[in-house]
């Protein structure tokens, strides 16, 4: 039997999930897993708990909570025989969407139990990590307006998460009046970029915006590269024309955006930059350096529907 913690964040998400992870832990006892409940709302205590789990030497951590739980346990995960599983119980749930399971809200009140069905039976693949200034993100790093939103959002009550869409719109709204973006430059693989930008972010996958734009189309998991996006722009004007360039999928080919793939990059800017990790609210110095720890993490994905988010086959059962 297969051993595994199920660490639950009850602070995540549009409403408690706690009911609903009894019929989860049910359904993975039903498929062969032997799972322990543990309950936090310390996003400190994840990573504990996520190392206590590593020594237990269990296969595999479930998360039932949002990205930045998810972020969490999986920077300390890397590197290590337990796999990453995601029961998808946080507001966006943008790594469930990657690998396409559905997120928990009230018109899928099963999600919890679904998800951990196709689990239960999933592959094993092993992705990437990158790092910003040595810490671990699993989603996307960047800074600019998108950063400056998720840092005035702060902590949100569960009835804020019930129109979490409008409550982020508004806020960026808000954010962008007298916004002038960020004096950047960039430097990858010999080359350097310079100018005034209202993104700067690396992406290791391709959704951003909470899953609702596919910022980086093409971007792959474990390709040991991150797909950067510089876009340019100053004025409340530009944002209205890149958030719809965005959200059309225009953005690639547009004067004045920046896309280039790599392993390693640097960015500086004369100030200290407020950014988003995960779409967790960070603020690091300058300069502000990206590296790829390739295929350091195990991660649970269902056996279908993810083959575009991968470069490599699955792990042979017998290693998984």
């Amino acid at each position: 039997m297969r051993r595994a913690w199920l660490i639950y964040n009850p602070a995540a998400g549009r409403f408690p999930a706690g009911p609903l992870l009894g019929r989860a832990t049910r359904v993975l006892a039903n498929a062969g897993w032997d799972v322990q409940l543990i309950t936090t709302e310390d996003k400190f205590g994840l990573s504990k708990l996520a190392s206590q789990a590593v020594l237990a030497e269990c296969q595999a951590v479930f998360v039932a909570g949002g990205d930045g739980s998810v972020g969490r346990v999986a920077a300390t995960l890397a590197g290590t025989q337990t796999a990453l599983g995601v029961l998808p119980a946080g507001t966006a749930n943008v790594w469930a969407q990657e690998i396409g399971l559905p997120h928990l809200d009230y018109g899928h009140l099963f999600a919890l139990e679904q998800a951990a069905a196709r689990l239960a039976h999933g592959n094993i693949r092993l992705v990437d990590l990158g790092e910003c200034n040595g810490q671990p993100f699993l989603l996307w790093a960047g800074m600019g307006l998108a950063a400056k939103v998720v840092n005035n959002i702060g902590p949100r009550v569960r009835w804020e998460k019930l129109f979490s869409v409008a409550h982020y719109a508004t806020t960026a709204l808000w954010s962008s009046i007298g916004w002038e973006g960020i004096e950047l430059q960039a430097h990858a693989s010999g080359k350097k970029w310079s100018g005034r930008f209202l993104v700067a972010v690396a992406c290791n996958i391709p959704g951003y915006a909470g899953g609702l734009a596919e910022l980086a189309p093409g971007a792959q998991v474990d390709d040991g590269l991150l797909d950067f996006w510089l876009i340019g722009g100053e004025s409340v004007r530009d944002v209205v024309i890149r958030v719809v360039q965005v959200f059309r999928g225009t953005h690639v080919d547009a004067p004045g955006v920046v896309h280039f793939r790599a392993g390693e990059a640097t960015f500086e800017a004369e100030i200290n930059m407020p950014m988003q990790i995960d779409g967790e609210p960070w603020v690091m110095e300058s300069p502000i350096q990206f590296h790829v720890r390739r295929r350091v993490l195990r991660v649970l994905v269902p056996a279908d529907g993810t083959s575009g988010l991968f470069l490599s086959p699955d792990l042979p059962r017998h290693e998984s």
